[in-house]
């Protein structure tokens, strides 16, 4: 949570920089604008027309940057409860039952629910960096996932988890991160049919996955222990055809982000390059396809952010995000952001839009990632 509170502080005070200068702009603009309301001369007809044009369009971020005022103070108050409750804990260590651990967990959650509802008032924006990784547990082999549901209620904090990356049909469900990190005590769910690859995702009480030798999606309802639907994934590459560059199976690659579900693959159409699509979570119907020029077996893992699909260039040794492309505008770049790869083989790299956090599988570990996004305000 205080890395978490570091990020969003960084990220606030970059924002109110960004409402200074647009305050000085306004104050700026504003006077302009008395100054061509007292002339009237014939010769700035013209800037008046266009600085009133100008104003208009900049007076509506007038609350926008109230708000971010609001929000800064906000985040210090964060900053404060958080250095609270760690001297707290710092307390707690010096003299064991000192301190009503009840109630020094009910602050912690209360604060934490806080941090996540602050975060999720964040608009969209562009990923800029990623933190150093956290390591949650480490267990299972190489390759593997896990995940949390970005849909589920509140209070609902299960972590799910799939070892290996073909023929294996076993979801382990761990009642909270807590459970996971410490314990071994789990629910086994048996699915109806074996997984391919590590691109499985849970989404809204469900998992999403590529069924084994096929272009086959399953949405398998976990409360009903059913099938609630199947659909193929017309002309993708599968059973080892078009993986990421680790192999393993990963020729669909299933994920989720702030607007719904994706799945990335390659085809023969597009050359074995990465096509990228937006599925209705009911149906498995696809929405939309973007086809890009990026290879699929070049790619090292991939997730999505915001409607933009991040690429990494590896998935061992040194590694970073260096490819995007974004589905708003339907173009892409080449950018830099450096991933530290610590265990040196990345077999799953998924975004959670309700942690706006990175959940990897890296040789046997399974971390987490902090991101630092850029939000626009519109």
């Amino acid at each position: 949570m205080s890395q978490s509170i570091e990020i969003l502080d960084q990220r606030t005070q970059r924002d109110m920089q960004f409402v200074e200068r647009m305050e000085v702009q306004l104050k700026s603009l504003e006077n302009k604008f008395k100054q061509v309301e007292e002339g009237h001369e014939s010769n700035i007809a013209r800037q008046y027309k266009s600085i009133k044009a100008k104003m208009e369009e900049l007076r509506p971020l007038i609350p926008v940057l109230e708000a971010y005022k609001a929000d800064a103070l906000l985040v210090q108050q964060f900053k404060e409860e958080a250095a609270n409750v760690t001297e707290l804990l710092g307390s707690l260590q010096e003299q064991l039952g000192g301190l009503d651990y009840q109630e020094l967990h009910s602050r912690v959650m209360d604060l934490d629910n806080r941090l996540r509802a602050c975060m999720q008032r964040l608009a969209c924006g562009k990923l800029t960096g990623i933190s150093e990784p956290i390591t949650m547990k480490t267990s299972g082999s190489r390759f593997g996932s896990w995940m949390t549901d970005p849909l589920a209620p509140a209070g609902d904090n299960r972590v799910w988890y799939m070892d290996g990356y073909h023929n294996n049909r076993f979801v382990r469900e761990y009642q909270s991160m807590y459970d996971f990190m410490t314990t071994d005590n789990f629910t086994s769910h048996r699915l109806p049919h074996p997984w391919s690859g590590t691109g499985q995702v849970v989404y809204n009480g469900s998992i999403y996955y590529n069924k084994f030798q096929s272009h086959t999606i399953i949405k398998f309802d976990f409360s009903t222990s059913l099938i609630s639907r199947s659909r193929q994934l017309d002309f993708a590459g599968y059973n080892n055809m078009y993986h990421y560059s680790w192999g393993g199976h990963s020729d669909i690659d299933l994920m989720v982000d702030e607007s719904g579900l994706w799945a990335v693959y390659a085809t023969n159409q597009n050359a074995g390059n990465i096509v990228l699509s937006k599925l209705s979570p009911n149906t498995l119907q696809i929405i939309r396809s973007w086809t890009t020029n990026h290879p699929k077996r070049s790619a090292g893992e991939a997730f999505m952010i915001c409607g933009t699909l991040y690429v990494t260039n590896g998935y061992s040794g040194g590694t970073k995000v260096y490819y995007a492309y974004s589905t708003n505008s339907s173009t892409y770049e080449y950018i830099d952001i450096p991933l530290t790869n610590k265990y040196s083989h990345l077999s799953m790299l998924d975004y959670n839009p309700r942690d706006r956090a990175l959940y990897a599988w890296n040789n046997g570990h399974q971390v987490l990632y902090n991101v630092t996004l850029y939000h626009i305000i519109q």
